[in-house]
């Protein structure tokens, strides 16, 4: 038996309708509620990058063997205090610097140059009140020969971020791929603190610097690549070296390795990202 549907009409039921009105403001409201949760979502990464941590990375071998170009860290913020250089672009928000630390001797502290005010890492040496200088390439911090004892030599893969600079040697390995070999040396602060340094030999630019005192809220810094580093040896120039670095120039304390690549990865050839990757240095605290 053929049943035939009657209309909505037919019984006298009202016709359906949109309330249109009611749907736009459900829709403004999750936009809304969308740019809230973006803008609790930046200032969050905002907070996180200007007071606990923030992410740099390496451009040089200025600070080999402990940092490699193409290293990527973290740097805490917190422990030398906080000024405009903590914020984002150095927004001048801060006045001075506030809850100020001082760094100890052999951290490794970020900070901005100070004349192009680009960021840079180094290591401290000398701090207020301290005398140094350096004689046949060895610091003499305070009247003292800073301990140094040659090790190992130091290997380190040949790739497109790094070369071998003069002072190494190019070593074909039997199971292929290039190294560039270095004189590595330990050495021991006063503090108790020990790194290594590379030292490529005589170089009179670099391992002579008459004595001098470091001044109030100074610090005198140097890269551990002794040979290759532009720091407080150097007159503050752009580009070039610091001087006696203002510690109201700090940003942060390098603290972890969270990346490293070789730099021969590309953007459109994704498997590359990872195998440029050093995967031996991700994690490393410093």
């Amino acid at each position: 038996m053929d049943v035939k549907t009657q209309s909505d009409a037919e019984f006298g039921a009202p016709h359906n309708t949109v309330d249109n009105s009611a749907h736009d403001h459900a829709n403004d409201q999750s936009w809304s509620s969308f740019a809230f949760f973006l803008l609790k979502l930046v200032l969050a990464v905002l907070i996180f990058r200007s007071f606990v941590f923030s992410p740099f990375s390496i451009p040089s071998e200025s600070m080999l063997p402990r940092l490699w170009n193409g290293d990527y860290l973290l740097a805490a913020k917190w422990p030398y205090g906080f000024s405009n250089y903590s914020l984002p672009f150095s927004a001048p928000l801060i006045p001075g610097r506030v809850l100020a630390g001082e760094p100890e001797q052999g951290d490794l502290v970020i900070f901005k140059h100070p004349v192009d005010k680009q960021d840079y890492v180094k290591r401290v040496i000398g701090l207020p009140g301290d005398t140094v200088a350096v004689v046949g390439g060895q610091i003499v911090l305070n009247g003292e020969l800073v301990a140094r004892e040659q090790i190992a030599d130091f290997d380190v893969p040949i790739s497109a971020n790094t070369s071998c600079a003069w002072g190494g040697d190019e070593v074909t390995l039997d199971e292929g791929g290039i190294i560039c070999r270095y004189r590595r040396f330990r050495e021991t602060l006063p503090n108790g603190t020990t790194y290594e340094v590379l030292d490529f030999g005589l170089k009179p630019s670099h391992d002579t610097f008459a004595e001098q005192i470091v001044p109030e809220g100074a610090m005198f810094v140097m890269g551990d690549n002794r040979d290759y580093s532009q720091d407080s040896r150097f007159k503050a120039l752009s580009g070039d070296g610091v001087g006696m670095v203002d510690q109201d120039l700090l940003v942060g304390r390098a603290t972890i390795l969270m990346w490293s690549t070789d730099g021969s990865a590309e953007w459109v050839k994704p498997w590359t990202w990872f195998t440029a990757a050093r995967w031996s240095r991700i994690g490393n605290m410093l």
